[in-house]
């Protein structure tokens, strides 16, 4: 028996991370939905009930992450690279770390008005957040599904790209018509956030991309 079949008989045992890696997306699109529903009004008690339910999810990601690294000192032979699956449950974890963080500061904040680029950018977060998703779905037949990851891929890309442009609008708008500078600083805080929460989830594509190129 060569060293390809032995590596094939190995594999069924390599599909116990796929599930973690879905169940791991899944609980950031949720995350990413209930930002977006929180920024979509200016309801203090809103916020609160919004916020508590995505710490919620953050504290569940918390607990998936932990499996997830416990399956990765258990398997000897892993999908792809340990480091790259390492990465990726990590990254993933970030960005929910990160939307609970700003819906906390939120809650602790209470701007008078949420700038309307904010409910745009947490729009933003989630439609990256669906794309993270698909890529995540595929890998579990990375070469079947290469030109579906690599589409995604791109997607996310380009929200950053736009979420960059529409950042630096908003800072210049809010500096140019906000004239109380304490909610000019809350909602300088928080749109800057939001944009850092993009920037991670380009992380999270740039990480699969690596593995897709690993794999090819």
């Amino acid at each position: 028996m060569n060293i390809d079949k032995v590596l094939k008989f190995f594999v069924p045992k390599d599909r116990s991370f796929y599930p973690l890696f879905e169940e791991g997306i899944n609980n950031l699109v949720k995350a990413a939905e209930l930002l977006k529903l929180m920024l979509s009004g200016n309801d203090y008690d809103e916020h609160e009930k919004y916020h508590h339910q995505i710490k919620e999810i953050e504290l569940k990601g918390d607990i998936i992450t932990d499996k997830a690294y416990d399956q990765l000192n258990k398997t000897f032979i892993t999908p792809f690279d340990r480091e790259d699956i390492h990465e990726l449950v990590a990254s993933i974890d970030d960005v929910i770390d990160s939307i609970n963080g700003v819906s906390r500061t939120i809650c602790l904040y209470k701007p008078k008005r949420l700038m309307p680029e904010a409910e745009q950018m947490a729009i933003m977060v989630y439609e990256a957040a669906l794309q993270l998703q698909k890529m995540v779905h595929y890998l579990v037949d990375a070469a079947a599904n290469k030109d579906e990851i690599t589409a995604a891929c791109q997607k996310v890309t380009e929200i950053e790209r736009k979420a960059d442009e529409y950042y630096y609008e908003a800072v210049a708008d809010l500096f140019e018509k906000e004239k109380d500078s304490v909610e000019l600083l809350k909602n300088n805080k928080i749109i800057e956030t939001l944009e850092r929460i993009i920037d991670q989830e380009e992380d999270v594509a740039d990480v699969v991309r690596a593995i897709l190129i690993k794999m090819a």
